[in-house]
């Protein structure tokens, strides 16, 4: 099966200050705020809601089209995504941009301050589908370039591809009438409790009114796990306890690309989030959304002992 995934890539820019941010702002002077800390160095990974989802597919055997842009700087990236073999054809580069960038300084206290740069996600993909076979595809629509959200969205409706629909952090910059268009006809919404709240005061529509547009609605709770919900019943997935909580950065995309993989082999919404919660704990295992590895007999092994049955 095909397995599209339109949405961001991006670096993280990771820096830990080692004291705490409140020590070094004074609050009668907070209107003309000017301040520099010295971080004890920066890490760099690799990012964006598309690249985690392909980079977790791939660690399940699956090697989906991520559709995305890039920037001149994506070089490191580029080789990354290569060395897991993965298809490169639906990556644009824009060559005057830069590949987009989070900025992440947190303190002792575990505080944060985040600038981020879209870069080259200002820019649709643009991806043609050339032999697409929309009974063999299966799509989801992450956060990244809005215009891209939109069209593809109609392309996918417009030739039958199913697509799960994932507005995430893209909540903000959307009119209810657009959530709720790309909403409809999706194969399912997900997101989690509160992007749930936030989607549903833009749109204005109830929990029912969304199962009007799609069947299935899924929302993520971390560690309380997850709901699935449709017109005849409501199944709670239990998350699966990782052996450490290291970060829980990129556990809802890893949660997702576990779904997507059971799905394209034809298992039931309750399997398929069950690979989701099992995918999504290894995640939480590692700092950063692309540092962990999964051997396939490790996985099958944590699933069956939480689940009792052979995964796949």
């Amino acid at each position: 099966m095909q397995l599209f995934i339109s949405g961001s890539l991006a670096y993280d820019r990771i820096m830990d200050f080692p004291g705490r941010f409140a020590e070094h702002i004074l609050p009668e002077k907070i209107h003309i705020l000017n301040v520099c800390f010295m971080v004890n160095g920066l890490t760099e990974r690799f990012g964006g809601t598309a690249g985690n989802i392909a980079y977790n597919l791939a660690l399940l055997g699956e090697k989906s089209v991520i559709l995305a842009t890039c920037g001149k700087d994506f070089g490191p990236y580029r080789e990354w995504l290569a060395r897991l073999d993965l298809p490169l054809e639906g990556i644009k580069e824009i060559s005057h941009e830069f590949t987009a960038s989070a900025y992440i300084t947190t303190d002792l206290a575990d505080n944060q301050i985040t600038g981020f740069n879209p870069g080259a996600m200002k820019y649709p993909s643009g991806y043609a589908f050339d032999g697409l076979n929309p009974s063999a595809a299966l799509a989801v629509i992450a956060p990244g370039n809005l215009e891209d959200m939109l069209v593809y969205s109609r392309f996918y409706k417009s030739q039958g591809t199913p697509y799960i629909f994932d507005p995430g952090q893209s909540i903000p910059a959307w009119g209810g009438p657009e959530l709720t268009e790309m909403a409809d006809g999706a194969l399912a919404l997900i997101s989690n409790d509160y992007e749930l709240e936030m989607f549903q005061q833009k749109t204005g529509i109830s929990e029912s009114e969304i199962l009007g547009l799609t069947k299935v609605l899924i929302t993520t709770r971390g560690e309380a796990g997850s709901v699935i919900i449709t017109a005849k019943e409501r199944d709670e997935i239990p998350a699966v306890p990782p052996k450490q909580v290291l970060d829980p950065t990129g556990a809802g995309d890893a949660y997702r690309a576990g779904l997507m993989k059971g799905l394209a082999q034809g298992l039931s919404w309750r399997k398929a989030a069950r690979l989701g919660a099992v995918l999504a704990s290894f995640c939480v295992e590692q700092q950063g959304t692309q540092e962990h590895r999964v051997e396939m007999a490790t996985f099958r092994e944590r699933y069956r002992e939480h689940f009792g049955e052979p995964p796949l």
